[in-house]
């Protein structure tokens, strides 16, 4: 079972981010869209208990089939500091994934890679521990800036830090809709992360592997028997 390192505050937290962002993979192309098994990640939070649901689901990248789901339920063990949410989110994660019989060739966060205050979101995160490739598709630009792409699906444009860096793709993934926020996990590059975004969303904004995630997460959430 792939584990992740569970920090006892914010220093610890970020000395591990700084270890792990030096091992994250740029020079490699990435997964060709539209072919192999692609899975979606996502987690939905029970603040009341403490509880965190996480979902795995692959598709068949061709089709857009839904080929297995998985899901695990775990208590949050890190509090909410902002640039340091996958510490609440990884083990959850991992333990979905771990549950899959398949192996998917690109798994696509819902959230930032490169596109993160420290450089290292989620799906850097995600991407080192597990050595796979791996994106994100946000739905904000959180603390980045860009000019507004053309309103023609496939239009972007660069997703910018303060110091004028490109750490991301602002990408219209459908036509006069709000453009969603592509970037850089592990092992892929930003022009076939973009690629892969507007393969998974054929009909709305949001990829399928985000939707199919988050819609199961939800359920496993509202299904738990609740606390006596």
């Amino acid at each position: 079972m792939t584990s992740v390192r569970t920090p006892v505050d914010e220093a610890e937290a970020r000395a591990i981010q700084d270890e792990l962002r030096a091992r994250v993979v740029l020079d490699e192309t990435g997964p060709v869209p539209g072919a192999g098994l692609v899975a979606g990640v996502d987690v939905a939070y029970d603040d009341e208990r403490d509880l965190v649901a996480a979902a795995a689901v692959v598709l068949d990248a061709r089709t857009l089939e839904v080929v297995e789901e998985a899901t695990a339920v775990g208590h949050v063990t890190f509090p909410y500091v902002p640039g340091l949410l996958a510490f609440r989110e990884l083990p959850t994660v991992l333990a979905a994934l771990d549950a899959l019989s398949a192996t998917p060739g690109l798994v696509v966060c819902d959230g930032y890679g490169l596109a993160h205050p420290r450089r290292f979101g989620l799906a850097c995160h995600l991407g080192v521990v597990t050595g796979l490739p791996t994106m994100g598709v946000a739905k904000n630009p959180f603390t980045f800036t860009y000019e507004e792409p053309g309103d023609r699906r496939g239009d972007g444009s660069p997703l910018c830090a303060a110091d004028g860096a490109e750490v991301g793709r602002a990408l219209r993934t459908r036509d006069g809709v709000k453009p969603v926020f592509v970037s850089v996990g592990h092992r892929i590059t930003l022009d076939t992360a973009c690629a892969h975004a507007l393969a998974l969303s054929p009909r709305y904004r949001l990829p399928e592997t985000t939707r199919h995630a988050d819609s199961l997460c939800r359920r496993v959430l509202a299904g738990l028997a609740p606390t006596a």
